[in-house]
């Protein structure tokens, strides 16, 4: 990913989709209005911040990647695997649909979502023009939200996945994320015992999972084979990114934003 930064912001795009026709970024914590502890680019709306500074930071983002703040279509996340395919952008006073991916293949529409350590995980078809977002933390992993959001695109746009280019973002890393067995189990029980142990390490006399080497193994299972991986943990620089695991909870969200031109 390229770093880039431009008026106290700072976003990350993916090297893999900088000669397409999009606007994409995954934002840092830098740059917004939010005091401490969601200094300073928070999105999150329910982590105890106030509105007017999400509707800030949100319109901060959208200024810094040319984009209309009124564009924009955002979901309640619930780790499940509703997929949605939006018609127009949401207006601030409608509510929240519940799902953890977004498709589109309107430029009229752009797409955002929000993280503090689970996945963010972008889609690009080049030849259908079609664009997606995913939030994936180990529940949306272990249902294979990736692959579902893949299947999506193939049955409503005719996607083929050999065309699609995936960007697994900045998340919290295999370096920090501890899980325990009944996690180790439920991944055991769907992707088997032997495949699992690709994605268990022992870390500091800690099993941790690897939700990056996971949701590639989704995605190449799903026949997408173009796939960029950060390598940026989350927990591993606070300064730059909200982390929910190392902030004990009481951090802000960032912001994922991809749209079509």
């Amino acid at each position: 990913m390229v770093l880039i930064t431009s008026n106290g912001l700072e976003y990350y795009q993916f090297d893999s989709f900088a000669d397409f026709p999009i606007v994409h970024g995954v934002f840092s914590r830098k740059g917004g209005v939010s005091p401490e502890p969601w200094s300073s680019l928070n999105l999150g709306g329910t982590v105890g911040d106030t509105r007017s500074n999400v509707i800030e930071n949100r319109k901060r983002i959208f200024d810094g990647i040319g984009r209309e703040v009124s564009s924009h279509f955002d979901v309640w996340q619930v780790h499940g695997t509703e997929i949605l395919i939006p018609l127009q952008p949401r207006g601030y006073n409608e509510p929240h649909l519940r799902a953890d991916g977004i498709l589109t293949d309107k430029p009229k529409i752009t797409l955002l979502m929000r993280f503090a350590d689970c996945v963010p995980i972008m889609l690009y078809d080049p030849k259908k023009h079609v664009a997606g977002l995913v939030h994936a933390g180990w529940q949306g992993t272990v249902k294979k939200i990736a692959a579902k959001a893949v299947e999506k695109m193939q049955e409503s746009f005719q996607c083929d996945p050999k065309d699609i280019h995936a960007g697994i973002g900045p998340s919290i890393g295999p370096d920090h994320y501890e899980v325990q067995k009944d996690v180790i189990e439920r991944f055991q029980g769907v992707f088997g015992k032997e495949e699992t142990k690709n994605f268990i390490s022992s870390y500091e006399q800690k099993l941790t999972l690897d939700l990056w080497k996971a949701n590639e193994f989704v995605l190449r299972k799903a026949g997408v084979e173009n796939i960029e991986i950060s390598g940026i943990c989350t927990a591993c620089d606070l300064t730059r990114w909200y982390s929910h695991r190392a902030e004990n909870g009481l951090t802000g969200r960032f912001g994922a934003v991809i749209g079509l031109k």
